[in-house]
C-alpha cells in the first residue's frame, strides 16, 4: 500500500508552529516510505477564510520546501457532501434537529450541573412530522446530526497506542448548519475517502473527534460500497518551554514572522520541528531528505514537546554555519551585498545566528569604519610592518608574529588592539579569513585612526 497523507488547514489565518510541525511530520512520513502527500484547503468557514491566508499558506509550505502532489479546496466539493449528506439521510444516519443554540446551551448547563456529560439527548428524533413542519412554519431550519451507534469505537493508533471509546460516551455530531453548509466532520471525511488518503497525521486534540469520524467512515463505506478507515497517528500538542500551554506569545508565532521578523532558516524550523517530542537528538540536518530517511513514528513519546525559541535559534545557527555559499548567494545578493563571494561567506558564517548579520560584516569589510584607537604608537608600528603582495589567510599570522616580535607584545594585549583598530568590535570572525577582505589599503588607514 503506498503512503497517502494530506495536510488540510484552514485558511482563516497564517500558519503557526503547531499546525506547521503537522505538515512537517506528514510530508517527512510520505517521504520516508515514497508515498504522496496532499495539501487541501478546509475552506468551508466562508466568512473567515481568504485568499491572502490560503496564498500565504501555500508559500509558507514552499519555502519550507514541502511540496505537494495533489492539491484541493473544500469549497470546489460542495456537490460532492451534499451527494453523501443525502444517502446518509436515507439510511436514517443523519437527522434533523431544530433547537436553537440558546436552547442548546441551556441543555449543556443543566447536564453539567447535574454533573453529567453534556451529550446530545436526541431530542430531535422524537419528534413527529408535524412537529418539524410546525417548527419550519415559525422559521426554523434545521441542522443535521449523525447518529452514532452505541457500540464500542476502537482503533490503534501510531502515537497514542490502543484507543478504545464506546459510542453512548459520544455526542451526535453536527454535519450540516442551519445555512446548509457541510462542517468539516463531514468534509474531511468524505475527503479522505474520495482522495484515498490511507493514514491521517494531527494534533491529539482530535481524538474524540476521531472516534466520531471511524463511524463516519464506516457509514459512508457502508453506502457506497468502497473505501478503508485510514490508520490515525495524534500527536502530543506542543507546550512552552517550561511545560505551560503555548503563551498568546508563541502561539502567534507563525511560519510568516519567525522567517521575516525573526530570521529563521528553513532548515532550521524543519529540522527543530521534525524531531520536537522524538527520541532523536536535535540537531541541524543538511536536507529534508535526511529527516525523512531517519522518520519512524516508534520514535514518538506520549509526553508533551517543549518549545524552545532560544534552541530553535541555536538550530538556525548550526544551519547557517554549514551551508554552502550556493545555497545563500542569491539572498546575500538581496541583502544589497552587491559583489559577495564565496571568501567573504566562509570567512563570516561561523559567526552568524541569521543571515541578516552578515549585513554587519559585509559593512565592516566593505563601508567605513570609525576604528577603536587605544594605542596610537603601538598601532603605527603595526601599520608600518603591515605585508605588501597579496593578502591570503598566512598574512594575520605573519604580521602579528613580526608586531608582536617589535613590540614585546603577545595574546590579548596583542590580537585584541588590532581588532578593535580594523573592525571597531572586540569579537568576531577570525582575523585570519577578515584581514584579506578589508585589504590593506583600509587597514593602513584604521591602524592610523582614520575612517574607512
Amino acid at each position: 500500500m503506498k503512503i497517502a497523507v494530506r495536510f488540510a488547514p484552514s485558511p482563516t489565518g497564517f500558519l503557526h508552529i503547531g499546525n506547521v510541525r503537522t505538515a512537517i511530520v506528514n510530508w517527512l512520513f510520505a517521504a520516508r516510505h515514497g508515498g504522496s502527500f496532499m495539501f487541501r484547503l478546509d475552506d468551508t468557514d466562508e466568512e473567515r477564510s481568504t485568499q491572502e491566508y490560503a496564498d500565504a499558506i501555500a508559500q509558507d509550505l514552499t519555502w519550507l520546501g514541502l511540496t505537494w502532489d495533489r492539491y484541493a479546496r473544500e469549497s470546489d466539493r460542495y456537490a460532492r457532501y451534499a451527494d453523501v449528506a443525502e444517502k446518509l439521510k436515507a439510511a436514517g444516519r443523519l437527522y434533523p434537529c431544530y433547537e436553537t443554540p440558546e436552547e442548546l446551551g441551556l441543555k449543556r448547563k443543566s447536564l453539567l450541573a447535574r454533573h453529567l456529560p453534556p451529550i446530545y439527548d436526541r431530542a430531535a428524533l422524537r419528534l413527529s412530522d408535524e412537529d418539524r413542519a410546525r417548527l419550519e412554519a415559525e422559521g426554523r431550519r434545521p441542522h443535521w446530526r449523525f447518529k452514532l451507534l452505541h457500540e464500542d469505537i476502537v482503533w490503534d493508533d501510531l502515537v497514542q497506542g490502543h484507543k478504545h471509546f464506546k459510542g453512548t460516551d459520544l455526542s451526535d455530531p453536527v454535519l450540516i448548519r442551519e445555512d446548509g453548509r457541510p462542517l468539516y466532520t463531514l468534509t474531511s471525511v468524505v475527503d479522505d475517502l474520495d482522495f484515498a488518503i490511507n493514514h491521517i497525521v494531527r494534533g491529539e486534540d482530535h481524538v474524540t473527534n476521531t472516534a466520531v469520524q471511524v463511524q463516519l467512515f464506516q457509514a459512508i463505506i457502508g453506502l457506497e460500497g468502497q473505501g478503508d478507515v485510514p490508520t490515525f497517528a495524534h500527536l502530543p500538542l506542543i507546550a512552552g518551554s517550561e511545560g505551560e500551554g503555548l503563551s498568546k506569545r508563541l502561539g502567534s508565532l507563525s511560519v510568516r514572522s519567525l522567517r521575516e521578523e525573526e530570521g529563521v532558516e528553513a532548515l532550521a524550523l524543519t529540522s527543530y520541528l521534525a524531531r520536537l517530542g522524538t527520541s532523536d537528538a536535535i540537531a541541524a540536518a543538511g536536507s529534508l531528505a535526511e529527516l525523512a530517511e531517519g522518520f519512524d513514528f516508534a520514535k514518538f513519546g506520549r509526553g508533551t514537546p517543549k518549545f524552545d525559541p532560544d534552541e530553535l535559534m541555536r538550530l538556525n545557527a548550526q544551519v547557517l554555519h554549514q551551508a554552502p555559499f550556493a545555497i545563500v548567494a542569491e539572498r546575500l545578493a538581496g541583502l544589497g551585498l552587491e559583489g559577495v563571494d564565496e571568501a567573504f561567506w566562509l570567512a563570516v558564517r561561523p559567526n552568524l545566528s541569521k543571515l541578516a548579520d552578515a549585513k554587519d560584516w559585509w559593512a565592516v569589510t566593505h563601508a567605513p569604519v570609525t576604528p577603536l584607537m587605544e594605542d596610537a604608537a603601538f598601532l603605527a608600528t603595526a601599520a608600518g610592518l603591515l605585508p605588501d603582495g597579496v593578502w591570503d589567510e598566512t598574512t594575520w599570522g605573519a604580521w602579528t608574529k613580526a608586531v608582536g616580535a617589535a613590540t614585546g607584545a603577545k595574546g590579548k594585549a596583542l590580537f585584541l588592539p588590532l581588532r578593535r583598530a580594523l573592525t571597531a568590535r572586540d569579537h568576531g570572525p577570525e582575523l585570519k579569513t577578515l584581514l584579506p577582505l578589508i585589504g590593506r589599503d583600509r587597514a593602513l588607514a584604521r591602524l592610523a585612526g582614520r575612517v574607512a
